[in-house]
Parts: C-alpha cells; sequence; structure tokens
C-alpha cells in the first residue's frame, strides 16, 4: 500500500464521479489530502450505469496515481448489502491507498468486506462510511473490527448526514440540530478507536461561509477533516482543520514555556494569562506534529506537480 503522510489525519477528501475521467484527472488540481473516485452515489442506481462506470473507474485510477504519486487515490464501492459490490471489486488494485465503503452497520459487515478483498488479494485498508441508523449505533464496534494485515481494517472513517437522515425518516437542515446526536456518536467512537474521521459533505457549493461554519462545527465535535464534493471546498477544509502559522507559534511558544518552567522547578505556570496543565501540551504537540506532516505532505505535492 502506498504510503502518504497526509493519510495520518487527512484534512480533505475530494470525490470524482467514476464515470467521468476527465474530472478523476483534474482531483489534484485543488491539492486535496486524499482523492475518491466514486463508484457508489455519482453514479446512476441501474446495472448498466455501474457497469459502464467501471472500466472508465479502474483506468482512471490507474492514471491519476502514475499521474501524482504524491495523491493518495482510494475507489469507493458501493455498499456490501448492494447488488453491485461483488463486481465493484474488479476496480480495486494494490497500488490503490485504500477502498472507501459507504454504509457498514456491523463488524460482521467489516469481515465480509476484509474477506472479499483477502479473496482477491487486496491488501487494503478501509475508509468505513458510517450514514445509517445501524451503522452510527454500532459506529465503535465497526471502526474496532480488525481484518488481516491491512485488509479489511477500517484505518478512516466518515459520517454521512444526508443517507442518514433519510434512514432515519428526518428532514435535513442548515443547523445540523437533527444530525448533532450522530455527528457527535460517530466522533466519540472515532476518538475510541484511534481512527481519524472526516466530517459530512456540504452541499451549497457556492457559500463558503456556510462551508466554514459547517466544518468549525466538525472540528469542535472532533472531527479531523472533511468530505469535499468539489474543488473550491478543498483550501476552505484546510483553512478550518489544518493548524495555521499562528497555532503552530504558539503551540511553540507553549512548550517552550513548559520546558523553561521545568527548569526552574515549577510544576505548574501560566501561559497568556491562564494555567496550564497537561492536556493543553498534549494538543500543543499535536498542533506541532500536525503542522510538521501538512509541511511534508505540501513538499512532496510540489515536487511531483
Amino acid at each position: 500500500m502506498p504510503t502518504h503522510a497526509s493519510l495520518l489525519r487527512p484534512r480533505s477528501v475530494l470525490f470524482a464521479p467514476a464515470n467521468r475521467a476527465d474530472l478523476v484527472a483534474k482531483l489534484p488540481r485543488s491539492a486535496p489530502d486524499a482523492a475518491v473516485i466514486d463508484l457508489e452515489d455519482a453514479i446512476p442506481a441501474t446495472p448498466e450505469a455501474k457497469a459502464a462506470a467501471r472500466p472508465i473507474a479502474r483506468d482512471a485510477a490507474r492514471d491519476l496515481i502514475a499521474a501524482a504519486p504524491h495523491l493518495a487515490v482510494f475507489v469507493r464501492v458501493n455498499s456490501p448489502h448492494s447488488p453491485y459490490f461483488e463486481d465493484d471489486l474488479a476496480v480495486l488494485t494494490p497500488e490503490l491507498a485504500g477502498v472507501v465503503v459507504p454504509k457498514l452497520e456491523s463488524a460482521a459487515d467489516v469481515e465480509l468486506v476484509a474477506a472479499a478483498l483477502q479473496q482477491r488479494g487486496l491488501n487494503l485498508p478501509i475508509m468505513a462510511g458510517l450514514e445509517t441508523a445501524a451503522g452510527v449505533w454500532n459506529a465503535r464496534e465497526i471502526m474496532t473490527a480488525q481484518g488481516e494485515a491491512e485488509a479489511g481494517r477500517v484505518a478512516w472513517a466518515y459520517f454521512g448526514a444526508e443517507d442518514y437522515t433519510t434512514d432515519l425518516g428526518g428532514t435535513r437542515t442548515q443547523g445540523n440540530l437533527e444530525v448533532l446526536y450522530a455527528r457527535s456518536q460517530v466522533a466519540l467512537a472515532a476518538r475510541l478507536a484511534g481512527v481519524p474521521v472526516l466530517d459530512i459533505v456540504v452541499t451549497a457549493l457556492n457559500n463558503p461561509d456556510l462551508f466554514r461554519e459547517d466544518a468549525g462545527q466538525g472540528r469542535a465535535l472532533g472531527y479531523s477533516g472533511k468530505l469535499c464534493i468539489h474543488p473550491a471546498q478543498v483550501a476552505l477544509a484546510h483553512e478550518i482543520f489544518g493548524p495555521t502559522d499562528a497555532d503552530a507559534a504558539r503551540a511553540h511558544a507553549l512548550l517552550d514555556a513548559a520546558q523553561a518552567a521545568a527548569q526552574a522547578g515549577h510544576g505548574a505556570f501560566s501561559f497568556e494569562g491562564q494555567m496550564v496543565d497537561e492536556p493543553m501540551l498534549v494538543k500543543a504537540r499535536a498542533i506541532l506534529h500536525a503542522k510538521s506532516e501538512q509541511g511534508s505532505s505540501q513538499q512532496a505535492s510540489g515536487e511531483t506537480q
């Protein structure tokens, strides 16, 4: 499996329809942390449309990986409960960074996918879609299910608000109150499982302020990044989920102050008028680690574009 620094905690995952090789080829232009060639929602749910999209997806994935080796490329197959799942697996190749599997509902679903991958000799980890009532309820068991080696291991997850609300029989609103419980549940389960988790899509394509507001909610809940359905959303996701230079400078200053206090024999100290405790230091170290990984990813992108 390819290794990419951005895969530790991707800030942006950009989707393109599997039947549009022209759009797939353009995915690197907005510099997302990961790209997904979508055989599920982006393709009409008919046997003819799915069948026509598969060879396009396979060729487009091969070409994209060759053209942008810095980019983590995934294919989203259809749900293992759908009639399209088995045939979709023929699109997958070992060169992919992983496979996106939507609408997982239990550990048994993960085991089914893991077995299907292993039968085909594919050592691919899973990005798990939690977008049904059962999937949200069983989020932790899904994210802790383990296949053999990398195959079938849930390495990332995302929450799908649109499908979840439909499954629940609710109504989507701009304020997101109807998905607050589920959104929080998935983020909490991901934290306990140690799995980076991607936040919900924003379907309004020409409203950057709404995207920032929505992404800010996700970050506050503990999400590490955002699903993007338009290239313009990538930079916005990086703005909200990536540490800024100011964040890194403050983290450096805080850790320097902590070191000075320790050398002076002080167990407690204040920083910018606030008493410092260990969780603040942990967060500062995490910011610097994320900033370092962000720099590594940008450097790799610049070298290959």
